[in-house]
């Protein structure tokens, strides 16, 4: 993990490798002018004021994201300077959001891959400013190279490039509590979401329900987090039969973890509830070639919660929070569950199944079911469940369906102010009556149109009766199969955990609800 400090010393005497300062593109009177952001002023001086007359130079326009390297000035110890884009520049002040510095320093720190040291002299107005730039920093740097040998991509033989080492923030308050603790809490959730990353990019045939278990008892022994394991013999002895129907192909029996995290001075208690899907062939309704390359993503929801749980316990925040982690592997076999069969679910529901590839809101209905049990002021529900909502919202956005509309405004405020992007989603009761079964209590599909509603719709059967609960689809953006960009990598991005996070520090301060 990057290492992260704040500091006061100035840029010009700092030990580092690089300086990384902010461009913003005028608007206004310098409308089409290159602007140097605040936090950079000692570096523009060293260029005698001329810094953003030498990168229109070289090419740049201080679009967002957009990185230039060019040498540091002379009496500089680091010997390069590099300028990332910031967009626009606001036109009130020179105050730019929390999550425009999280993607520059981002992007900043990806660019800096193989660097030791760099100064992050970007515009820092104030603690949280300084957590934005925190964040984007420790998340731009990560990098999964478990399977790499020796350092080099055993595939191509190119040289791999380790992540920058080392972040020093400038115009920092070390001494400040107030910084201090925004850049305790951004290590904190930035060192969760990136294991929650290095899950989602963990190959099948090395994680599977009973080693996705093992990790969380490991996590949870380490941050005095309770942990429960039930195992095929209790799910069955249990009555769990949407996760055992799921799990039933596969040579990788599933497994239902819980993990509770209490604090002496909680008054509310929050329930987090993943999707774990280890990996996802679409059972017998076997998904189509070209679809089953990066299933691996489908346990995307588990590993989300997981991270929220233990960075709550690790930011001791005063509030209760259960993550429920429903883990199974969807295969196909001779003991698979087949179009047509019938399970009895943990509520006591009768479910048809009519796709085997409906198989997410199986296993989420009977956690769900549990999870109300322990009667939670909210459930929050997170899952990779619809290519549907990928088709409504897109690659990087997030559905947010919910059986309250004021929790659901709450849950699509929290995800804007962390800097994920999400979208409420309605729950029209016409489309119920398409789950409509012959057979059973409801089947698993309901109308094509709208599929990604009609998975809400079915969740919702199996929530408590009179418990808060939102759903949140998050098959778009957890995994990401283009180029990186921002603080965002290639492959798993950690989805919805820093929006778990925030529910769990707005339920704790009295803000939520």
């Amino acid at each position: 993990m990057t290492a992260l400090t704040l500091s006061t010393a100035a840029a010009p005497g700092l030990r580092a490798d690089a300086i990384v300062v902010g461009v913003a593109k005028g608007t206004g009177s310098k409308s089409g002018d290159l602007v140097v952001a605040p936090g950079a002023e000692a570096v523009d001086k060293a260029y005698d004021g001329r810094l953003a007359g030498v990168l229109e130079t070289l090419g740049a326009s201080g679009g967002e994201g957009e990185v230039t390297k060019l040498p540091a000035p002379s009496g500089f110890k680091a010997p390069l300077v590099l300028a990332v884009g910031l967009g626009a520049l606001p036109e009130k002040d020179d105050s730019f959001s929390g999550e425009t510095l999280r993607r520059a320093a981002g992007a900043a720190a990806r660019a800096l891959a193989g660097t030791k040291k760099a100064a992050f002299a970007l515009p820092v107005a104030d603690a949280a400013d300084a957590g934005a730039v925190a964040e984007g920093a420790l998340l731009g740097a990560y990098s999964f190279d478990a399977y790499k040998e020796n350092g080099k991509d055993a595939k191509n033989g190119k040289n791999g490039k380790a992540p920058l080492a080392e972040v020093a923030l400038l115009g920092g308050k070390p001494r400040d509590k107030a910084y201090k603790a925004a850049v305790e809490r951004a290590t904190a959730v930035t060192e969760e979401l990136n294991r929650a990353r290095d899950l989602v990019n963990t190959p099948p045939n090395d994680l599977n329900p009973e080693s996705f278990a093992a990790v969380a008892q490991a996590a949870a022994k380490e941050h005095g987090i309770k942990v429960q394991v039930l195992d095929e013999k209790a799910l069955e002895k249990g009555g769990y039969g949407g996760i055992l129907g799921v799990g039933a192909g596969s040579a990788a029996p599933p497994r239902l973890v819980k993990l509770s995290y209490t604090s002496s001075k909680a008054k509310k208690h929050l329930a987090f509830v993943g999707k774990g899907i280890t990996y996802d062939s679409g059972g017998i309704s076997l998904k189509p070639a070209g679809h089953n390359e990066t299933m691996k993503c489908d346990m995307s929801g588990a590993a989300a919660v997981f991270a929220a749980v233990v960075a709550a316990a690790r930011l001791g925040l005063e509030v209760n929070v259960t993550g429920w982690l429903a883990l199974a592997e969807n295969m196909p076999s001779g003991s698979a569950t087949r179009p047509g069969d019938v399970l009895r679910m943990y509520s006591g529901k009768t479910v048809e199944v009519l796709n085997t590839d409906a198989e997410g809101r199986l296993v989420l209905a009977d956690a769900l079911a549990k999870a109300s049990e322990d009667k939670p002021d909210a459930i929050v529900d997170v899952a990779t469940l619809t290519g549907a909502m990928m088709l409504a919202l897109g690659n990087r956005t997030f559905g947010i369906m919910a059986n309250d509309d004021a929790f659901r405004s709450a849950v699509h405020e929290a995800a804007e102010e962390v800097g994920e992007a999400a979208w409420p989603m309605p729950l029209p009761d016409h489309l119920k009556k398409g789950m409509d079964s012959p057979t059973a209590d409801i089947a698993n599909m309901g109308e094509r149109y709208g599929g990604g509603l009609v998975a809400g719709l079915f969740l919702k059967e199996f929530v408590g009766e009179g418990i808060t609960w939102a759903h949140l689809d998050i098959a778009g953006p957890a995994f990401n199969e283009s180029g990186p960009f921002g603080y965002t990598p290639k492959g798993g991005t950690g989805s919805a955990v820093r929006t778990l996070v925030r529910l769990a520090e707005l339920t704790a301060s009295g803000d939520l609800g």
